[in-house]
């Protein structure tokens, strides 16, 4: 084995700060990958046209025209039409729901990004809840991990598969086609669904039948069946002889929340700051339980009216109402707390209550930071939460009109798709340009507008794989894969192609844990390759393995399609952790037979 040199020391210690710097999230992902893309060409280890590469790959070109083909697709309705005919044959057994629903997803999802189908899918999942009476519990997981196992399909299923042909370049070794992997991925879904339907009783969490909110949508449910509107009359003496007393105060001594108030003489303020002070002849709606407003109505001597009365008109149903809405992955509300995205200001809609990392909270909800997969409740007028709504920051769980959908473009949408799925199948041309082709007609055609796909495109994900992409090539060149994998094969000894390929599945799973799976794709398969071609292996099986093995990431709810369904599903990182683990062993024994069988290695 050769020794290190200067130039390789350097790439590992660029390669331990990249992981390190995943781990910790001091910075966000995507400025780890900025941080590579400016650093490598400074240290000498690429030249800087090798540096932004990453934004001309075929990769990069290829994700940013699946998302807005799946934007499209998402625009014009065509995919929620498959939800009607699935429900009928489903029925109402929990696992034939499972079942035909989950198949459905991973369908979707082998075209589109999977947090996207996985997001289509949510409120449906949640009416399916309602309706049958059945725990989302039982269902969002399963659900949840057919999505991402429908990643591993198609070669455009998920970003290190689309990465992948990117990867092998260099080697001169033969790409992959757009349904090489297809008998792969199926097998991979079938036997994920096959799990939930025969172990789900044993993996899945049990829900209790007095554990309160245990599901997605209780919170809703809790407020229409306990919590409702009550009006009180604040009488003119209120201020005489107590300090002042706000709005704050009420919601976190009372845990009501004030949703309208009236100052003298007919000023209403719907909702109000939370800084409002109560003062004398004033009169308040408030949203919570009867018991806790006649409690307050005593202690501070109100009046409680016995029905709504000045407020009568705002707070008619058919005006506003409370929706439960779920924190989005990757948007601009994470990491940030209420108060800090100040909902009352902005959209004037109240939060009545929040779910987050396995608690519900009533009081100081403007203190708790939000993360992705985190439910709240909000109270408001319908038009406010439908602006709201439209952000996408939030996913909206209680039905709301969105957005306007254009379902006389579904034709066109269908047609573009088909179009450049033909492309790759008979023609054979680049993937980039038969995706962009598709992505260019739904624009021309009216499908979506060039500023919704602008808004569509994930831009984190497009600077994370283009900065990524250049220590790939760093990894290569300066012969830091070939040493880390002449290191690997003295440590493991002499092995079969076929124990190889599943010591490779494992670190691939592993790394997709801690890491991004494009960051474990770009890290890797280099490193993969070379162990294959040192160990007389099949280099192009090596690096199919880490494109499908970085989907193998349901351990942890690290992945976004598990943080996505984390609150909704009311889970626990020890749920993730008991059946992911499962799910996991499945995902990779059946992986490697299948590769066996069907590539003969």
């Amino acid at each position: 084995m050769a020794g290190l040199s200067l130039e390789i020391i350097m790439v590992m210690a660029m390669i331990c700060l990249a992981v390190f710097l995943f781990i910790v999230e001091w910075v966000r992902v995507d400025v780890v990958a900025i941080l590579m893309m400016v650093t490598l060409p400074i240290l000498g280890l690429v030249t800087p046209k090798e540096a932004f590469v990453g934004f001309s790959s075929n990769a990069v070109i290829s994700i940013i025209a699946v998302i807005i083909i799946g934007a499209g697709l998402d625009r014009t309705g065509l995919i929620n039409r498959l939800v009607k005919p699935v429900l009928a044959l489903a029925g109402s057994s929990t696992n034939r729901i499972i079942i035909f629903i989950s198949a459905t997803v991973a369908f979707i999802s082998s075209f589109m990004q999977n947090i996207g189908a996985a997001a289509l899918f949510l409120p449906a999942i949640q009416r399916i809840s309602k309706d049958r009476s059945i725990p989302t519990s039982k269902l969002l997981m399963p659900i949840g991990f057919s999505a991402i196992l429908g990643g591993t399909v198609t070669l455009v299923g998920s970003s290190p598969l689309i990465l992948l042909n990117e990867l092998l370049e260099p080697f001169g070794l033969k790409p992959f086609g757009l349904f090489d992997v297809t008998p792969v991925g199926v097998a991979l879904v079938a036997a994920g669904i096959l799990t939930f339907v025969v172990a789900g009783r044993f993996i899945l969490p049990q829900p209790k039948e007095d554990a309160g909110l245990q599901e997605a949508g209780a919170m809703e449910r809790k407020a229409s069946n306990g919590d409702g509107h009550f009006e009180l009359h604040i009488p003119s003496d209120f201020t005489h002889y107590r300090d002042p007393i706000s709005v704050r105060n009420l919601r976190q001594r009372y845990l009501l929340n004030i949703v309208a108030a009236k100052e003298p003489p007919d000023h209403i303020l719907a909702p109000p700051p939370a800084d409002l002070e109560l003062r004398g002849k004033m009169d308040i709606a408030v949203f919570g339980s009867e018991e806790n407003a006649k409690r307050m109505a005593v202690e501070l001597g109100m009046e409680m009216k016995p029905a709504l009365d000045v407020f009568k008109s705002q707070l008619a149903d058919d005006l506003s109402g409370s929706v439960e809405a779920v924190v989005a992955p990757r948007s601009h509300v994470e990491g940030k707390t209420l108060r800090e995205i100040n909902l009352r200001d902005r959209y004037q809609v109240t939060p009545i209550a929040m779910y987050s990392q396995g608690e519900v909270y009533r009081a100081d909800l403007g203190d708790i930071t939000l993360t992705a997969g985190d439910s709240v409740l909000l109270f408001g007028d319908w038009k406010r939460l439908q602006l709201l709504a439209e952000e996408r920051n939030f996913l909206f769980i209680t039905p709301i009109e969105k957005e306007p959908m254009r379902p006389q473009k579904a034709i066109f949408a269908g047609f573009w798709l088909a179009v450049a799925l033909v492309m790759v199948i008979i023609f054979h041309l680049q993937l980039s340009m038969c995706l962009m082709t598709g992505a260019l007609g739904m624009i021309l055609t009216r499908v979506i507008t060039i500023d919704e796909a602008y808004e569509a495109v994930d831009w984190r994900t497009i600077f994370l794989l283009a900065g990524l992409i250049p220590l790939g090539i760093a990894t290569e060149k300066t012969g830091t894969a070939a040493w880390i994998a002449n290191a690997v094969l003295s440590a493991i000894g002499d092995v079969s192609p076929i124990v190889l390929l599943t010591v490779i599945g494992i670190l691939s799973t592993v790394f997709t844990l801690v890491i991004s799976n494009v960051g474990a794709t770009v890290l890797l398969v280099p490193l993969v390759v070379n162990m294959a071609i040192a160990a007389n292996a099949d280099p192009r099986m090596a690096a199919l393995v880490v494109g499908l093995a970085t989907s193998n990431s349901f351990i942890l709810p690290t992945h976004q399609v598990n943080a996505l369904y984390m609150g909704p599903g009311h889970y626990r990182s020890k749920d993730y952790m008991k059946a992911g683990s499962v799910v996991s062993v499945v995902f990779i024994v059946v992986m490697i037979a299948m590769i066996y069988f069907f590539y003969g290695v």
